[in-house]
């Protein structure tokens, strides 16, 4: 059974249901609707990549409409679903289907205030579909005290989906959550899922774990100094990297440094943008002297470049994962992570970048990330919902003195290898950023530190 309320989904879950039972599968299925017609439901479905015609004339899927109209039913006599089951069984013979979808099964009692008539009938109706041997999902609307309307559908189905789509601070989401599943273990939290070109698709993002392998391989940074500063070989293959600092420090300059480095050895790189276009970027890092357009021509590298604001932080997550399955990188970077403050609290965004990050080591995905500090806050408090989460935490300084800015870089932390210490003053030039030579010295006083 699957419930929920207008524009949740949940029939287009129900009919994913059973069209990838026809195309994947090859299980010939019934569509049986209560409220759009078969012509309507083909339209709906055609633009998400459902051709129910076709399936149709190839005698693969069967689609009847029941036209159910409360003005034209007079209630006499003893009520039954008789008909209902003829219609049914001659569509299932006419394709062999082994699966079925009901959709919006309350449409059928609508003339109907008879409850006991009600129930007996439901019940009937279920333990028939049983005894066919057919894997049924029925569709439902949310009813005012129970799951749906009728108060009965949760009780009798030995499976019962929860569709919902909510509205928080003008973001909308839509979540799934499995109410019960007899005989089976399954999780009990909500889940994020998309409606898209693609269809319906479903992140079990909490289902993750800290069981992801650590890898010995390392990976160049793409500056030769700042490797020599991470032992000489640069970050451990798989691990998760943080580069924090004020604005202007330099930090989208480094990580595409990385990615060059990244698309060079011939591995592809996925780039979500949460602040700048990917036309922008592109400019930009041409005029310190790295060229990325190259690896965009020939496919290494990709941009997902969207406003924080636009969709909820499960939203964005779930477009993450999809994207980097599709994908399928070596390396990832979201810049900046703090732009997602703007659509949820620091144990929001907190929560939602462990589920990255768990993913990301899962597929031994390199993950950088940017962060921006406040020049009025202290970097450890701003810092400190997500740097422990990371393997490796670069932080870069203005200092200002005789009325110059200077630019500092240190490594406060690397994980599972030695590590520089000191603090290192870099500058930005045509050719990229430079870690400076000379004795290293801690800036006398740096923005926000």
């Amino acid at each position: 059974m699957v419930c929920g309320g207008a524009g949740s989904g949940k029939t287009l879950l129900a009919v994913s249901f059973l069209l990838n039972g026809v195309i994947r599968f090859g299980e010939p299925g019934v569509l049986m609707t209560f409220e759009e017609t078969a012509e309507e439901l083909a339209s709906d479905l055609k633009s998400l990549g459902y051709d129910l015609d076709k399936l149709a004339k190839e005698g693969k899927l069967a689609v009847d409409y029941v036209r159910v109209e409360r003005s034209e039913i007079e209630e006499t006599g003893e009520y039954d679903l008789e008909g209902l089951f003829v219609r049914l069984d001659d569509a299932i013979r006419s394709v062999g289907a082994k699966r079925i979808v009901l959709d919006t099964i309350e449409s059928l009692f609508s003339g109907l205030s008879n409850a006991a008539i009600l129930r007996s009938e439901l019940r009937r109706l279920f333990r028939w579909l049983k005894d066919k041997g057919l894997t049924a999902v029925l569709t439902g609307e949310r009813g005012d005290g129970g799951l749906t309307r009728q108060g009965l559908e949760e009780y009798v189905s030995d499976a019962v989906i929860l569709l919902d789509h909510r509205v928080h601070d003008q973001v909308s989401t839509r979540r799934l959550r499995i109410v019960k599943y007899r005989g089976s273990h399954h999780g009990t939290n909500e889940y994020p899922f998309l409606i898209d070109h693609d269809g319906l698709s479903v992140l079990p993002v909490t289902s993750l774990g800290l069981c992801h392998p650590a890898l010995k391989e390392r990976v160049s940074t793409g500056i030769d100094r700042l490797d020599e500063m991470l032992s000489g070989q640069g970050y451990y293959r798989g691990s998760t990297i943080l580069l924090s600092g004020t604005a202007g420090t330099g930090k989208t300059s480094l990580a595409a440094h990385f990615v060059h480095a990244a698309c060079r050895r011939g591995e592809r790189c996925l780039y979500f943008l949460f602040e700048e276009s990917p036309q922008q970027l592109l400019r930009n890092m041409q005029s310190i002297g790295i060229d990325l357009q190259p690896w965009v021509d020939r496919g290494l590298l990709e941009f997902h470049a969207d406003r924080p604001s636009r969709f909820g932080l499960e939203t964005h997550l779930a477009g993450m994962q999809r994207a980097i399955r599709r994908f399928e990188p070596s390396v990832a970077v979201v810049d900046p992570v703090t732009n997602l403050l703007a659509v949820g609290s620091k144990s929001d965004v907190r929560s939602m970048l462990t589920r990255v990050i768990d993913y990301l080591k899962q597929e031994s995905i390199t993950g950088l990330f940017t962060s921006l500090t406040p020049g009025s806050t202290e970097l450890q408090e701003t810092e400190a919902g997500i740097s422990s989460l990371m393997d490796t935490w670069i932080v870069l300084t203005i200092s200002e003195e005789n009325r110059h800015r200077r630019r500092w870089l240190s490594v406060l932390k690397s994980r599972g290898m030695a590590h520089s210490n000191t603090v290192r003053e870099y500058a930005l030039t045509d050719k990229g950023l430079q870690v400076l030579d000379g004795e290293p010295a801690r800036p006398a006083r740096a923005a926000g530190v």
